[in-house]
Formats: C-alpha cells, sequence, structure tokens
C-alpha cells in the first residue's frame, strides 16, 4: 500500500521548487535571443544536475526535508527537462546541431551528475562508490 505523502516534505518540495523556477527564469528572461536561450537552459540544465548530485551525495537519507527542498524543489525547478525538448525541437530545421544540443545536453547532465554525487559524497566525508539501484536491497 502506498503511504502517504508527509505535508511537510510536500511543502519544502513546493518552497524549493518556487524559487527554482524563479532563478530559472530570471536567467532565462534577459537572454531574450532564441538561439541564446537555447545555451543557457544547456548550462542550467548541466549545472543543475552537478548540483543536484552534490546534495544527493551530501544528504544521502539523511535530512529529507532539505533534501527535498534543495533537490526535488529547487534543484528540480531550475532544471527542466521540457525546455531541453523545446529548444531541441527548434532547431529541428538544423538536425545536426539538434542532435548535436540533444547529446550534448544528456552526457553532459550525466557527467555533471557523476561528479556532483563524488562531490557531495567528499563533503559528507564519505566517501565511495556511487551506489546503483540493485545495490540497495
Amino acid at each position: 500500500m502506498p503511504q502517504p505523502v508527509d505535508p511537510r516534505v510536500l511543502g519544502a518540495t513546493v518552497a524549493g521548487g518556487a524559487i527554482g523556477v524563479l532563478a530559472r527564469a530570471l536567467i532565462i528572461q534577459p537572454v531574450g535571443d532564441p538561439a541564446a536561450v537555447v545555451w543557457a537552459t544547456l548550462g542550467i540544465n548541466v549545472a543543475g544536475s552537478l548540483l543536484l548530485g552534490v546534495v544527493v551525495g551530501w544528504l544521502d537519507d539523511r535530512r529529507p526535508l532539505l533534501r527535498a527542498a534543495l533537490g526535488t524543489g529547487a534543484l528540480g525547478g531550475f532544471t527542466t527537462y521540457s525546455a531541453f525538448a523545446v529548444a531541441t525541437a527548434l532547431w529541428v530545421t538544423t538536425p545536426w546541431l539538434a542532435a548535436g544540443l540533444a547529446a550534448a545536453s544528456v552526457i553532459a547532465g550525466v557527467g555533471g551528475a557523476i561528479a556532483g554525487l563524488f562531490l557531495g559524497r567528499r563533503i559528507a566525508d564519505r566517501p565511495g562508490r556511487i551506489e546503483l539501484p540493485e545495490d540497495a536491497e
């Protein structure tokens, strides 16, 4: 049976999400030029992946409210798959650039997340390998 959502965790996630969305808007809004928005979105998503890796590596299962606020909330709101998808689709008239943007976003995002996990573990003074989902059993 599914567990009910803790209202405190939900509130922390919503508050963090509002902050993350605002931060992204403050970066994207002044850019204006559609081509520059694409690159700004790429930068936001890569930086957000790195920072989310740091948060997850640092907090692990400790401090669930802080992890919800910073991770799922703020960084989930800051990064955005939909903006990445639209930015890539806008370049569909230049398929090689669209494919390059998509590949760069995925590769750099995963690379940033891996680096962030290692950094977060070091911050928490718990160095070690990254646990994969099958390790959780």
